[in-house]
C-alpha cells in the first residue's frame, strides 16, 4: 500500500531556525523574525493535528524534550522510516544537532501498538560524511518499490544504494536545482507520489534525459503527472503527502501556502483522486524550511 492512516508526529518544545542547516536548505528564511517562534510553531502544529484528526487519521504524537536541543525535531521523517514488513530504518543526518533527534524511546513506545521485526541503522555513514535523510531525501513509491532521489549534500548515492539493497527498492536518481541554481536539498520538496498521480517540479530537473526518465517511470507505473512550477515549489507545493484515513478515504495533505499556490486546473486534477487537506504552517515553513509532508512520518508497520 502506498498510503496509511497511521502517522508519527513530534510536538515541538524548542522549535527555532536551525543555523546548522542554513547552508544546505534554501527554503529557510534567515531574515524571519525570531520572536515567539516556538509559540507560533506550536500553535500551527496543534491546529494541524486537529485538522488531521478531524479527517480521521490516527496520529502517534510524541512530545519533544528540551534536552538535547533539537530545533528541527518537528520533521521526524528525516531520521526514521517505517515499512509494511515490520522493518524500521534509521538514517544518517548532515547537521550534527539533527542526529540527536534519533530516539530509541520513540521506537519502544511504537512497539506497544505495532510489530517491529528489524531495526536497520544506516547512521554509521555519518562517520564517512555521507548522508541520506529518510523520506526527505527519498520519495518512495511503495507499491512499485522505487526510491526517487535528487542527489545533494544530504542525499549520497552510496547510502541510497545501501538502502535499496536492504529494502528491495530500485533507485531513481537525478539532479535538481532551484531558480538560483542551488541543489534542491530534499527530494520531497519538489516531488510527491500518490497511488494514482505524482506532483513534480520538472523545471527543477535541468537534464532533459533525467526529466524523461522520471516521466517514463511515472507513466510505466500508471501515475498521472501533475507538473508544478519553480515558484509553486518555493511555496512548498511539492511538499505534499498522500494518506488514507481510517474510513478508507484518500487524502492529500499540504500547507495552506502550497494550496494557495496551485491553479484551478491543478486542484481539479488532484481532486479527481483525493480530498485535499490543508492548514497554515508559515512559521514552521520559514524557519524550518520544511512543510506538511516533512512533519509526518508514515507508520506502515503491521498493527499488533
Amino acid at each position: 500500500m502506498q498510503t496509511t492512516s497511521q502517522i508519527l508526529m513530534i510536538r515541538p518544545v524548542a522549535f527555532a531556525l536551525n543555523q546548522q542547516t542554513l547552508d544546505s536548505n534554501a527554503f529557510q528564511d534567515a531574515q524571519t523574525a525570531q520572536e515567539e517562534v516556538q509559540e507560533k510553531a506550536l500553535k500551527e502544529f496543534d491546529a494541524f493535528v486537529e485538522v488531521l484528526r478531524a479527517n480521521k487519521l490516527n496520529i502517534n504524537i510524541i512530545q519533544d524534550t528540551l534536552e538535547p536541543h533539537t530545533p528541527d525535531s518537528i520533521f521526524p521523517n528525516n531520521w526514521i522510516s517505517f515499512h509494511e514488513n515490520g522493518e524500521i530504518f534509521l538514517y544518517p543526518m548532515l547537521a550534527e544537532n539533527r542526529r540527536q533527534e534519533r530516539r530509541l524511546d520513540i521506537i519502544e513506545s511504537l512497539k506497544k501498538h505495532y510489530q517491529v521485526k528489524a531495526l536497520k541503522d544506516l547512521s554509521f555513514y555519518e562517520k564517512e560524511h555521507k548522508f541520506l535523510e529518510g523520506t526527505g531525501s527519498m520519495v518512495l513509491d511503495r507499491e512499485n518499490k522505487i526510491a526517487y532521489a535528487c542527489l545533494s549534500a544530504r542525499t549520497h548515492q552510496e547510502v541510497l544504494h545501501e538502502f535499496c539493497k536492504q529494502s528491495g527498492y530500485t533507485a531513481m536518481m537525478f539532479h535538481a536545482e532551484d531558480d538560483k541554481g542551488l541543489a534542491i536539498y530534499h527530494t520531497n520538496v519538489m516531488m510527491c507520489v500518490a497511488p494514482k498521480f505524482a506532483v513534480v517540479c520538472l523545471a527543477a530537473v535541468k537534464d532533459l534525459k533525467e526529466q524523461q526518465l522520471i516521466k517514463d517511470s511515472l507513466s510505466k507505473t500508471g501515475k498521472l503527472l501533475i507538473e508544478i512550477s519553480l515558484a509553486q515549489m518555493n511555496q512548498f507545493a511539492g511538499n505534499m503527502l498522500a494518506l488514507q484515513n481510517t474510513n478508507g478515504e484518500h487524502l492529500l495533505v499540504m500547507s495552506r501556502s502550497a494550496y494557495n499556490s496551485l491553479n484551478p486546473k491543478q486542484i481539479q486534477e488532484i481532486e479527481q483522486f483525493v480530498k485535499i487537506v490543508e492548514a497554515p504552517l508559515e512559521t514552521i515553513e520559514k524557519n524550518g524550511g520544511g512543510s506538511a509532508r516533512c512533519m509526518i512520518a508514515e507508520v506502515h508497520l503491521p498493527s499488533l
